[in-house]
């Protein structure tokens, strides 16, 4: 379910014909180089083509018109070799709908002392160049993403490789449907908001449909199929029967696996790729799904409970752009539940009453049936585990009124003292940096939510570079965090962001 587009990113040489043919060819030559060791690169996780050198507004209006069209084309590399004339972008950047990343770089990494003459100077002007673009950037108020540094080097390559997945996230963003089978919690205010703003803003679109719409989907599962896949959970969890009778064990779980079959069908049927569910309004099905939502958030589908349907967009935001990262740790739903406040060892319990993604898991995970106090029903079948340690980052998208406010909080995962034996869930355990005291202060007073999209894939400035482009407000909190700054940052964050 999480397959996304074979994407690329159209190189744009940046030059103009005042030097003569011979040095744009060598701008060519060179460009083709570079085009080349990107995609040799480990480090670039998406394809890089070579366009023709950028000399004239006609030129560069027609090359991004082209890649406006172009719906594999995910984004725009530019590279101002030589000189070039900012005018000559106006029309093209009033009409551009891609991200543009400008790539600082130049040909050669270092001064050749010995031989340089006012012809290598003419040829190789990146210094010059890099700044005129810039400044019709900054003039036109173009969000943009600046790379800095030679091309060969792989921190620069890894620079420009993480905001490539920026770039599929903006793309991605728009092809975001999320399908609520219920409302929100009745009078619950900061999982709610403007779906119009948000599908205007970030091109997300939301519906809702009434929970018993699924139930026939789930019901028209053969029995064949929900005991194939239970056989798959049995080959691949650890069972915890605490002392229930094994076929009764069964029962529950068969329900689950019948779950996550209806649930995927009318999800791929009516092409969301994100959902929200409500334990207050289950209609007719038998359990909460659980297991269920687990599994299907590991392939791909983003999810939010109590009738939120920002975070789930938020999770299968953050599962997009991390698609085929190498050694992935994992990015899902979480919710803050309780803190420790326990000198040296301060953090904050996180979870949800079922729905955990197991992608984040750590050793191996348990399958168990257990009461639910909530939705009055079955008792549901859910993966029980502990979460993987590390640094990560916590995301809430809210609403406030007049805008989106995007909070990303650098946490650091950490192992739990000791074992929750009769907690039946998935949990992590994380430290807001800078610390508990201000990482927590500066989240409420920045108003986020309760339910969070976290990542151990993605960084504060992916997320931070995110918004921009989607034209909403970011607002890190991080190791630098000064809650008087901080304070001040959201006023200013008023005025700026409408």
């Amino acid at each position: 379910m999480l397959g996304i587009k074979r994407y690329q990113f159209w190189f744009c040489p940046c030059t103009q014909d005042l030097y003569g043919d011979e040095v744009l060819a060598h701008v060519a030559e060179h460009s083709a180089e570079v085009v080349g060791a990107l995609n040799a690169s480990d480090e670039v996780p998406y394809e890089v083509v070579l366009k023709p050198n950028l000399l004239t507004s006609d030129v560069i209006q027609a090359t991004f018109d082209a890649a406006n069209a172009d719906d594999s084309c995910a984004g725009i590399i530019t590279w101002a070799h030589t000189f070039s004339p900012a005018k000559s972008y106006i029309h093209g950047l009033q009409d551009l709908r891609k991200p543009l990343c400008q790539f600082a770089t130049q040909y050669n990494e270092e001064i050749p002392w010995d031989t340089i003459d006012m012809d290598f100077m003419n040829e190789n002007q990146a210094a010059h160049g890099e700044r005129e673009l810039g400044h019709i950037f900054a003039r036109m108020r173009w969000a943009h993403k600046v790379v800095f540094g030679h091309w060969r080097d792989r921190d620069v390559q890894a620079d420009l490789g993480r905001w490539m997945r920026v770039a599929v996230g903006v793309n991605e963003s728009r092809a975001i449907r999320v399908c609520r089978f219920a409302d929100t919690m009745r009078n619950v205010a900061v999982t709610d908001g403007d779906k119009v703003e948000a599908e205007v803003r970030l091109g997300w679109t939301v519906d809702a449909w009434p929970v018993n719409d699924l139930v026939p989907y789930v019901e028209s599962v053969l029995d064949a199929e929900a005991k194939a896949l239970a056989d798959e959970y049995y080959e691949t969890y650890d069972l915890v029967l605490d002392g229930r009778d094994p076929k009764e064990f069964r029962r529950h779980v068969e329900v689950q696996a019948a779950q996550e079959i209806g649930i995927e069908r009318f999800l791929t049927e009516h092409d969301y790729n994100a959902f929200s569910d409500h334990f207050g309004d289950l209609g007719a099905l038998r359990q909460l799904p659980s297991l269920a939502v687990q599994r299907l958030m590991q392939k791909g589908f983003g999810f939010g409970p109590e009738g939120d349907w920002k975070t789930p967009a938020l999770v299968r935001l953050m599962k997009v752009m991390t698609a085929g990262m190498k050694g992935a740790r994992g990015s899902a739903l979480m919710e803050d539940y309780t803190y420790n406040l326990v000198r040296g060892k301060e953090g904050i319990l996180e979870s949800h009453m079922a729905e955990v993604d197991p992608s984040v898991a750590e050793g191996r995970i348990a399958m168990r049936v257990t009461p639910l106090s909530m939705g009055e029903r079955e008792d549901p079948a859910r993966l029980i585990f502990t979460g993987k340690t590390g640094p990560a980052i916590a995301t809430s998208l809210v609403d406030m009124g007049n805008r989106f406010r995007l909070i990303i909080q650098d946490v650091d995962c950490k192992k739990v003292e000791r074992p929750m034996p009769l907690l039946p869930t998935g949990t992590l355990f994380w430290e807001p940096r800078p610390n508990l005291r201000v990482g927590t202060t500066a989240w409420i007073y920045a108003g986020g939510a309760h339910h969070t999209a976290m990542s151990f894939d993605l960084s504060a400035d992916q997320m931070a570079d995110w918004a921009e482009l989607m034209g909403i407000e970011p607002v890190i909190i991080d190791a630098n965090t000064n809650l008087r700054d901080f304070q001040r940052d959201l006023k200013l964050g008023e005025i700026c962001y409408r």
